[in-house]
């Protein structure tokens, strides 16, 4: 069997990260078997649907590395790639349905239905239509709808049990009368959720199904329409939920869902991927960091877990940390440079210099943008206001570490340079050792203090490396 696999989204708002999930699961399967991976634009809510959600998918599943073989941007043998796009074809298929007496139209009204629904829940059993327009014959349904009356089609519900073998679930079974009779295409012409779906699965030929657990309910309905096409259904795998630490469906309550949020906290996609794989499926090696390449060369549907999978903010962070900390100093350049406003500092540093600021920060960091206040820190010449430094500028010797550093950065001012070598600052510290006899505790963070007017940080002598002479002068005072 040919496998072609779907992710489907909706263009009715950001990239949640769910979705990236469920794309990242249907991708990984297909390329881990040489199949199929199609995006398809699931755009029927004609009120909330834009093509700018569509582009904050498709943009950010290429930002990923998560390419997809056909779709609204790479036609295929199967398009369009957007429900909007193929409203005859839901028609055809509705006639064909209902000349088979297995759909209806049903005239009947928003507020006949809601009235059918206040009845049911005052008699306490399930608000299932009633079938009032299951009598009316297509010939007087067609003769009603040329007079100006509007009409949905219905779904002619057989009064059966459904059976599926789920990948992750195992057998799921839905006893009869689970569901009324319900609708497929809508007054306006438009198609509902489920029956879209059912139609362009079988017609675009998908093989397998990999969607949230919470959709495990419309499956009885997609197995309803199914068989009255007289086609088989695909596969379906149904992963588990992803829950906050309150054990609730993961929300915007919890903090961040979308992608964009994270790609403004600089989260790397690789990052991104890796961490969400591993909700709700696990490596068979058990790792925790691999890259994407890996992951499609180890995936299989049958590593999927059942129970819920606890999103965890501290655990995507320090996963992120660890892909930074394996980048080259070339990506990481490139990385900080591209979350640092234009006009920073930064980018009149040669290469060297930039090289050396992700070297001595990157192990300091779990995200490349908390690189920027540790940056800047480098630029401004303010000493920290802390107990620690109080008691460095206390020290009988921090005035003439202070004496001594203001002549030398006045002589290379007056030289015209403008930052001072690792090696110059060894040898300020071996004067200040031989000639003052500064030694130990109060050499080292004396001119720390000094120098870059912190009593913590990185290596003092490459952060002294990386600060202009001005700003070093202008500390010391």
């Amino acid at each position: 069997m040919s496998v072609r696999v779907r992710y489907a989204p909706s263009p009715t708002g950001n990239f949640h990260i769910g979705g990236v999930r469920t794309a990242l699961y249907n991708y990984l399967y297909a390329k881990s078997v040489g199949g199929t991976f199609v995006l398809r634009i699931e755009d029927t809510d004609a009120e909330r649907s834009k093509r700018e959600y569509e582009d904050l998918q498709i943009n950010g599943l290429k930002w990923l590395g998560i390419e997809h073989d056909e779709g609204p941007d790479k036609p295929g043998n199967y398009g369009p790639y957007r429900q909007s796009e193929r409203l005859e074809i839901y028609k055809k298929v509705t006639n064909d349905l209902i000349d088979q007496k297995k759909a209806y139209y049903c005239f009947c009204t928003d507020e006949e239905i809601t009235r059918k629904k206040e009845i049911a829940a005052a008699q306490k059993v399930d608000p299932h239509y009633d079938g009032t327009c299951r009598h009316i014959s297509k010939e007087d349904a067609l003769k009603r709808i040329a007079k100006g009356e509007s009409a949905a089609v219905r779904f002619l519900v057989p009064p059966k049990s459904y059976t599926f073998v789920d990948k992750v679930k195992g057998e799921v079974t839905f006893p009869e009368n689970m569901v009324g009779d319900f609708v497929l295409l809508r007054s306006s012409g438009l198609p509902v959720y489920n029956y879209a779906c059912v139609v362009d699965d079988w017609m675009m030929k998908i093989s397998h199904v990999i969607r949230g657990e919470d959709h495990v309910g419309n499956t009885l309905r997609q197995l309803m329409i199914y068989e009255a096409l007289g086609v088989t259904p695909p596969i379906f795998a149904h992963v588990s939920l992803i829950i906050g630490s309150d054990r609730q469906k993961l929300s915007k309550r919890h903090g961040a869902t979308s992608l964009a949020s994270y790609q403004e906290q600089s989260y790397l996609p690789e990052a991104v991927l890796n961490y969400m794989c591993l909700l709700g499926w696990s490596h068979p090696e058990e790792k925790t960091i691999f890259d994407l390449n890996e992951a499609v060369r180890v995936f299989s549907l049958d590593r999927f877990v059942k129970s819920p999978a606890m999103f965890d903010n501290e655990k995507f962070k320090w996963t992120n940390g660890q892909h930074l900390r394996n980048f080259s100093e070339e990506r990481l350049v490139r990385e900080l440079s591209n979350v640092l406003p234009k006009n920073h500092k930064f980018f009149e540093y040669d290469y060297a210099n930039k090289t050396l600021v992700v070297r001595i920060f990157k192990e300091k960091v779990e995200l490349i943008g908390e690189m920027i206040p540790m940056l800047d820190r480098i630029f401004d010449p303010a000493v920290d206001q802390t107990p620690e430094m109080d008691e460095i500028n206390s020290w009988e010797s921090t005035p003439k570490i202070k004496d001594y550093m203001r002549k030398e950065l006045s002589l290379m001012i007056a030289k015209g340079k403008e930052f001072v070598t690792i090696d110059e600052v060894s040898k300020w510290m071996d004067d200040l050792k031989q000639n003052l006899k500064i030694k130990g505790k109060p050499l080292f963070m004396g001119i720390r203090g000094v120098l870059t007017g912190s009593a913590h940080g990185a290596d003092v002598k490459e952060l002294v490396s990386l600060t202009p002479i001005n700003v070093l002068r202008e500390r010391v005072g």
